[in-house]
């Protein structure tokens, strides 16, 4: 049987997780498309900015990468990419559930496959473009599909009238009058952007969130020890304190913050660089 939407939230609520890394898989999960083509993505793919996840989530970038390292650690195991370009969005899908093929357990009848049953909330290109259509794209029935697959594309922030432009006079070039409507999504895909053309712009800065100042110090110190590096961190500690010691320093943390052992884990060797006893 094929994933479904369903078996990838009962696995999100059968792992063992943060609740702030609960929310951040339930939003990754609304965006995946569960067709090829539609929004512009490949099957079981989602598409985000870091920047719009962590407006979604509320947080700080900082406070993300960590939620992003405890969903890539645990069995979920969310893998991100980004084939696009460095200004494209990140391309993200839940790999420890879409490669269990030989698990059945739990799987529904596949009547779930989609977000949604209704075709009017996805985009898919069917039908065939007339290149001799309105000049303007926003008087015919293309441009809402062009804003809602750019997302995820490489031509994310370009405007959608110049997207459509340019098809055009890519196939007026080459004699074409009539195209199928998926040549106007692969066109998208293959996007590059003009010589001297100008990149992304910055990014506008997500302020932190207030948090009580029981969560601040627990994520100032998560701040200081790249969770990349909580493996190394690990045997450099115990080698230096001893295991039973360490192991002591992470239920310290449990029971004074109340948070889950990753978290713990990575305030444990925040803690330690903080206070010299292993490097950065």
């Amino acid at each position: 049987m094929e994933p479904t939407t369903g078996l990838i939230l009962r696995r999100i609520t059968q792992t063992d997780l943060s609740v702030s890394a609960h929310k951040l898989a339930t939003i990754i999960l609304d965006g995946i498309a569960w067709k090829d083509g539609y929004n512009g993505l490949e099957r079981g793919t989602a598409a985000f900015t870091l920047a719009a996840l962590a407006e979604k989530m509320a947080v700080s970038r900082q406070y993300l990468t960590v939620l992003l390292s405890e969903l890539e650690a645990s069995k979920l195991k969310v893998e991100r990419r980004k084939p696009n370009g460095k200004y494209a969005p990140w391309l993200f899908r839940f790999a420890g559930v879409l490669d269990e093929s030989h698990h059945h357990d739990g799987m529904s009848d596949g009547g779930d496959t989609s977000l949604s049953k209704e075709d009017s909330n996805k985009t898919i290109f069917t039908g065939r473009i007339n290149i001799n259509e309105d000049s303007n794209v926003f008087r015919t029935y293309w441009a809402e599909l062009i804003k809602a697959a750019k997302t995820a594309l490489p031509c994310w922030n370009v405007d959608t009238q110049v997207i459509w432009e340019r098809f055009v006079a890519f196939n007026r070039a080459r004699g074409q009058e009539r195209v199928p409507a998926g040549f106007l999504l692969g066109f998208m895909r293959r996007w590059r952007t003009s010589p001297g053309a100008v990149a992304r712009p910055q990014e506008v800065a997500i302020s932190q969130r207030v948090m009580d100042p029981s969560k601040r110090e627990l994520h100032d110190q998560i701040k200081a020890a790249p969770s990349s590096n909580r493996q190394f961190h690990a045997s450099d500690l115990c080698r230096r304190i001893g295991h039973a010691a360490y192991e002591a320093r992470v239920q310290e943390v449990i029971r004074q913050f109340g948070c889950l052992r990753f978290a713990a884990t990575l305030a444990v060797h925040g803690r330690a660089v903080l206070a010299g006893e292993i490097s950065r």
